[in-house]
């Protein structure tokens, strides 16, 4: 079975793999333009996912090495800076964090990816929207039935011109929430 799903919370993300597990269905693989592939299963297993920024090709191959002694399976992610998808038998010892000290260590890096993408798509908006205006200027001259259908045509172009600065306001919110919860962690 194959499902397509575009996610921009990795908690979210986290949370409908979960659902799928629960329903029987084990994760295969994840392209990159987000189509999940799912096999049934009678087993019962968990999926867990981590941000990690760039890693050396020798600090990756430790860091999976690590999961993979603990038999978890790198199902996708990158070296380069990413989620990393995290999949195993459930065997009780599903937590990848196992103290909050490392939990913390999860929401800064969450933090600072959701600022890094953030402060690119703010960027963008402002390169984006510098010279040009929302809807062309000779719309709003129109009248009756063109301008009607002129204003239909082009608020779909408005709405990609919209989309870097909606998703720099997401973004803010994830990293608000990321925050809330490291400072949690941090002053316990």
């Amino acid at each position: 079975m194959k499902r397509f799903k575009v996610f921009f919370n990795i908690e979210k993300e986290e949370q409908w793999l979960e659902e799928q597990l629960q329903k029987g269905y084990r994760c295969t693989s994840i392209s990159g333009l987000g189509i999940y592939t799912f096999e049934k299963t009678d087993k019962q297993y968990v999926m867990r996912l981590d941000y990690q920024d760039y890693l050396s090709k020798q600090k990756f191959a430790e860091y999976k090495g690590i999961y993979e002694d603990f038999g978890w399976t790198h199902i996708r992610g990158s070296r380069l800076s990413g989620i990393q998808r995290w999949q195993k038998e459930d065997d009780g010892q599903n937590e990848i964090f196992s103290d909050r000290q490392s939990r913390a260590s999860y929401y800064k890096r969450l933090m600072n990816y959701s600022l890094w993408l953030g402060m690119m798509c703010l960027a963008y908006s402002f390169m984006l929207y510098s010279d040009s205006t929302l809807y062309h200027d000779g719309l709003w001259s129109m009248e009756g039935s063109l301008f009607w259908k002129a204003l239909l045509f082009e608020t779909p172009f408005v709405l990609l011109k919209l989309l870097p600065a909606l998703m720099a306001i997401v973004l803010g919110s994830s990293y608000y929430k990321a925050y809330q919860k490291y400072s949690m962690l941090k002053n316990l």
